[in-house]
């Protein structure tokens, strides 16, 4: 019969009922036999831990036949044990957001961010891939051998921003694949979803990308403000729609902006102030709200995920980058043309989300904001759970209107 292992160097005690487990990879999890659940996080401390991802020298790991589950041998004494041995030397992830070492900056590029990197295997999701900074992220990201699903609600653009990779390197564009995604529809974003996860079983990296800034007044087919519905309110429901698609090492990065900090929105904000009517719209605030929802979402889907092991990141790409956002008004293009020279370019502009996506560095941690590839401090407002509460359960309330 197998006989139990040492126990682990470490001096966290399990609760009652739950088992500690680790995967091939070195990464370690928990179960609850009682409650028959998994999570990535110790049950008692919340923190994470890792073993070496090869088991130590003369063990090896078997199928016992008689129960069909995995065993490990210690050849020199055929000792046999159903623990994994490496959990004895566990370490827990000690990297603390004040120890990252600022290692890239403002006048850095996506592309630098990524030198030597190879992300062959990996899937991202970007919303808004065809333009701008999106576009630049799905650049890099796919010529550095990572597969590409251009979320996007233009075919035309998106085929053609496909088409520019594959000139550069054929084998890159061959990794990108549209899918019809329109923010402004939540049926849309159903369908986006459901045509996800027809052709993929995982995502490693969700990118929320797209956005809109500086809209006349407009409502969307669900009856919500369009800048609040396509730059929160669709990447919300996306994102809870595909979950189940995002596995222990996968992450969520959140683009949003330093106009957070600029934001209207109180901890008791209410629909109408997400969704303004006519008369109290402002397309300056509209963006300035929903860039603070942004950060506030990403800060409460962090709690919600935080036991699966799934990193989220928010960030800001830079001020008044020349991209296609200030498309929509002839004053903001003008402005944003004559600030070009001392503003940064697409690839500067599009490093800190690779660096958020990539970062070895950022591995077992999550729920930061980062600008010029560095961690930051949010606003306030962005740190007030209540809030943070708050818009999760009216977006969900939302999300439900529209559906009836």
């Amino acid at each position: 019969m197998p006989v139990p292992m040492p126990e682990s160097d470490s001096e966290d005690e399990l609760p009652p009922a739950w088992e500690e487990r680790a995967t091939n990879d070195g990464f370690v999890y928990y179960v609850n036999h009682h409650s028959k659940t998994t999570q990535w996080t110790h049950p008692r401390t919340g923190k994470m831990k890792r073993v070496s991802g090869d088991l130590p020298i003369g063990w090896s790991r078997k199928v016992e036949e008689s129960t069909g589950k995995i065993i490990f041998v210690e050849e020199a004494t055929q000792r046999k044990s159903y623990t994994d041995p490496r959990l004895a030397f566990a370490v827990e992830e000690s990297v603390q957001a004040g120890e990252l070492r600022q290692r890239f900056d403002s006048g850095t590029n996506a592309l630098q961010v990524l030198h030597g990197r190879d992300l062959s295997g990996k899937v991202a999701l970007i919303t808004g891939a065809n333009v701008g900074i999106g576009f630049e992220t799905a650049r890099s990201l796919a010529l550095h051998g990572c597969e590409i699903i251009f979320a996007c609600r233009n075919e035309k653009t998106a085929l053609e921003a496909i088409e520019r990779i594959s000139a550069e390197k054929e084998v890159a564009g061959k990794r990108c694949r549209f899918i019809k995604l329109d923010l402004a529809s939540l049926r849309s974003v159903k369908e986006c979803a459901q045509q996800v996860k027809a052709h993929y079983k995982q995502l490693d990296l969700l990118i929320l990308n797209a956005g809109v800034f500086a809209l006349p007044y407009s409502i969307t087919e669900d009856g919500f403000e369009t800048t609040f519905q396509v730059c929160h309110l669709g990447h919300f429901h996306l994102t809870n729609l595909l979950l189940d698609l995002l596995i222990h090492t996968s992450r969520i990065v959140v683009v949003s902006s330093e106009s957070h900090r600029f934001s209207m929105l109180s901890k008791d904000m209410t629909e109408s102030d997400l969704s303004p009517l006519p008369n109290k719209y402002w397309s300056m605030v509209a963006y300035n709200n929903a860039k603070l929802c942004n950060v506030l979402f990403a800060a409460e889907l962090t709690k919600r995920l935080k036991s699966k092991g799934i990193s989220v990141f928010s960030l800001h790409p830079g001020n008044m980058v020349s991209s296609q956002l200030a498309r929509n008004w002839w004053f903001y293009r003008l402005l944003f043309t004559i600030v070009r020279p001392f503003t940064k370019s697409l690839q500067q502009a599009a490093s800190t989300t690779i660096y958020c996506a990539t970062a070895h560095e950022l591995n077992g941690l999550t729920g930061l904001y980062f600008n010029n590839c560095y961690v930051c401090d949010p606003s306030g407002s962005s740190k007030l759970e209540d809030m943070q509460r708050n818009l999760w359960n009216l977006s969900e309330r939302m999300i439900e209107q529209a559906a009836k």
